[in-house]
């Protein structure tokens, strides 16, 4: 075996007779071999980046954007102040990253075993045996602690709202496994910031704006999450995991279609009942026409093809809330100044 090729060894106190390299230049002076402190780190902590889907933000960014859209379009109905508007959007940032991760472990723990029948996730860290049942739930709990640590610095009302949610992650690992409808238990789950985002700004949801809103999102959910399944739906056949992708078969492209459609006129809906502005409605048409020319093109018995645009979806979202933003900043001058009092006449 080569040097380059040696297995990495743990520290010793001092140089070992199995382990010695030659200073360069001094050929006849032994130099033990070490693994330094961050070589170190990055070997225990590589199993639960991965656990957490840290190298893949995308899942992040889908969680986090539904929560951007409520936040912005609650902001924009109150005239918010930047504080309130985006000190939101960092804390939901933070929380979204989070529990994202706390998903992805609840998900592997109870997917593990079949996980290891699917070529695609076999090499996750719990179906691999890179960790044990008891370190990924050590690793949940400070997941779970962490999102608490968000949620607390929400309102109460805001509170019990996203505590409810929890039941849902908990439940859609379950759903691949009796139905083969599990996107939509995930769009349930990853929408509630819809919901959420509202609340933390108000105090309350608006159910006339939100409602139609968080359908929106369900919609679009449906729409990514069925061309993600289809990267693995000849394994999953194989193995039992139950999916959109599989129910829909040949017709997935005509079926996505009518959910891309129905996502944005309740996204539209929202917008109208937000009174929202020109810009709202311009992103909101060319997301939908963006998804729609794409999804023309997309050849879901090719795996590589339903990832791209699984990925490709996440442009939806973003002009979504880049035509809320814009709605808000050209609201501007209609703002009140942060401590200017509110003189209401009769």
């Amino acid at each position: 075996m080569t040097q380059a090729t040696r297995p990495c060894r743990l520290a010793t106190l001092g140089p070992t007779k199995k382990d010695h390299t030659s200073a360069p230049g001094n050929s006849g002076i032994p130099v033990p071999s070490r693994i330094t402190l961050l070589e170190r780190v990055k070997q225990k902590g590589a199993p639960y980046w991965y656990l957490a889907r840290l190298d893949k933000p995308i899942g992040t960014v889908l969680l986090l954007l539904p929560c951007t859209w409520s936040i912005t379009m609650a902001s924009y109905a109150t005239a918010a102040s930047p504080y309130v508007l985006f000190s939101n959007l960092l804390l939901f940032g933070t929380g979204a990253l989070i529990m994202r991760g706390a998903g992805c472990t609840i998900n592997d723990l109870w997917d593990r075993n079949l996980d290891r029948g699917v070529e695609r996730t076999k090499v996750r860290p719990l179906a691999s045996g890179a960790l044990t049942v008891p370190q990924a739930v050590g690793f949940l709990g400070i997941q779970l602690a962490g999102g608490l640590a968000i949620l607390t610095q929400l309102n109460w009302y805001s509170i019990g709202l996203g505590a409810s949610s929890l039941g849902l992650v908990a439940l859609y690992p379950l759903m691949k496994r009796v139905t083969h409808w599990p996107q939509f238990v995930l769009g349930l789950t990853f929408n509630w910031g819809a919901l959420l985002g509202w609340s933390a700004v108000t105090g309350a949801v608006n159910w006339s704006v939100c409602g139609p809103l968080y359908a929106s999102g369900i919609l679009w959910t449906l729409v990514y999450d069925t061309a993600y399944a289809h990267q693995d739906k000849q394994d999953d056949a194989i193995v039992g995991i139950k999916s959109t992708a599989l129910l829909f078969g040949d017709h997935t492209r005509a079926i996505l279609s009518v959910f891309l459609a129905s996502s944005a006129l309740m996204a539209g809906w929202a917008g109208i009942e937000n009174a929202q502005g020109l810009p709202f409605f311009s992103s909101l048409l060319v997301g939908t026409a963006m998804l729609g020319v794409k999804l023309r093109s997309v050849d879901f018995n090719v795996p590589a093809q339903g990832g791209q645009y699984f990925r490709y979806c996440g442009y939806f979202g973003w002009l979504i809330f880049a035509g809320v933003l814009l709605d808000w900043v050209l609201l501007t001058p209609s703002r009140e100044e942060p401590g200017e009092e509110v003189t209401v006449t009769e």
